[in-house]
């Protein structure tokens, strides 16, 4: 389950077995990850 930050108004940066990338670019395809920062 990837957090949403701020209720959707910023983003997450995760690192995924598919390489680094956004939370909604990992829900898009997805898959999970850690959650390396957040930013909004």
């Amino acid at each position: 389950e990837i957090p949403r930050v701020k209720g959707g108004l910023g983003i997450a940066i995760l690192t995924t077995s598919q390489g680094v990338m956004t939370d909604a670019e990992a829900r898009r395809r997805g898959i999970g990850g850690e959650v390396i920062c957040t930013v909004f």
